[in-house]
């Protein structure tokens, strides 16, 4: 049973469609990716998920339940725009925070030394808000955004403003709650972060979504038949080589090994490219060339804004 169920939600505002009959499902202890351009809808539908507002047609449902007030206590949300009270003390902060996604006083306090210690922020503590960086107080409410062990947890850009360690301390995390039972929402631009860590995405675009799957599964879709081909003792053109059916898109030489890219037909394999080959030259390497996430991302971005029939519009 899926945790999250998104089912047929649109929403608009005045003359704009923020989202277009969208549906997605999460399934319980994955990371989802939520991606889509500036003002795609991936904002409008975390709000509605988080119930800062209602959607005009469809319905959301956290664990088979239409949500309701008290599904607050179960969601943990990192907003993209931080936002803590500068002049309150760090500690205090924090506490009140969890106190509002219903832990107790004691139990708030027990966690959140836990959470301080583990960061290595102890000494934080007392201090206000206004005199920690930004990466810091960025720390702070993920610790806040954590700390009463929701089911769901939604990121949006929980990566922007840190340093390249604090990245990493961060993504070990995500993962660690990810294995301790946790499920993620997890919005972002940064599509090396998506390969990284998500086992699903979704992918919005003028308030439609125009792509779902697992990110192994769509990037195995996207394939294009295309291999690079590492050889030497050539003498010639490749080209003149080739069979007719396979396009050389790139060719390059260093240090006596060159290197080619082949699109092969949809009817021929790697195989027929080697067997092309090999009375010509000697062949060093081989491996298909796979589609980034940012690849797929920009393809079918550009396909369903100049409204390619074939792009995968999944609505």
């Amino acid at each position: 049973m899926a945790i999250l169920t998104v089912n047929n939600v649109s929403k608009h505002f005045a003359a704009l469609t923020a989202l277009n009959k969208v549906s997605i499902e999460i399934e319980p202890q994955s990371i989802f990716g939520l991606l889509g351009p500036n003002g795609a809808g991936k904002t409008t539908l975390i709000r509605i998920i988080n119930q800062i507002t209602g959607p005009d047609e469809g319905e959301v449902l956290l664990e088979n339940q239409k949500l309701k007030p008290d599904h607050v206590y179960s969601i943990g949300y990192l907003p993209e725009e931080r936002g803590l009270y500068k002049k309150m003390a760090v500690g205090e902060q924090a506490l009140y925070l969890a106190q509002l996604k219903g832990m107790s006083r004691h139990d708030a306090i027990q966690k959140l030394k836990f959470w301080f210690r583990k960061f290595e922020i102890e000494s934080w503590w007392n201090k206000k808000v206004e005199e920690l960086s930004k990466g810091m107080q960025q720390k702070v409410q993920f610790i806040v955004t954590v700390v009463h062990e929701p089911k769901l947890l939604i990121f949006d850009e929980p990566f922007s403003g840190f340093d390249p360690i604090n990245v990493n301390l961060l993504k070990d995390e995500i993962l660690e709650l990810r294995r301790k039972g946790s499920t993620i929402i997890f919005s972002t631009h940064n599509m090396a972060s998506v390969e990284e860590l998500c086992d699903n995405i979704a992918l919005i675009n003028k308030a439609n979504k125009v792509l779902d799957g697992s990110v192994k599964e769509i990037k195995k879709s996207h394939k294009t038949n295309t291999y690079e081909l590492h050889y030497k003792n050539f003498e010639g053109e490749l080209k003149s080589v080739l069979n007719e059916r396979f396009e050389l898109t790139d060719i390059r030489n260093e240090d006596g090994i060159h290197t080619a890219v082949v699109k092969l037909p949809k009817d021929a394999g790697p195989n027929d490219l080697l067997a092309n080959l090999m009375p010509h030259a000697s062949i060093t390497g081989l491996n298909e060339i796979i589609p980034s996430m940012n690849d797929i991302f920009i393809t079918t971005v550009n396909a369903f804004n100049q409204g390619d029939p074939n792009s995968l519009l999944a609505n």
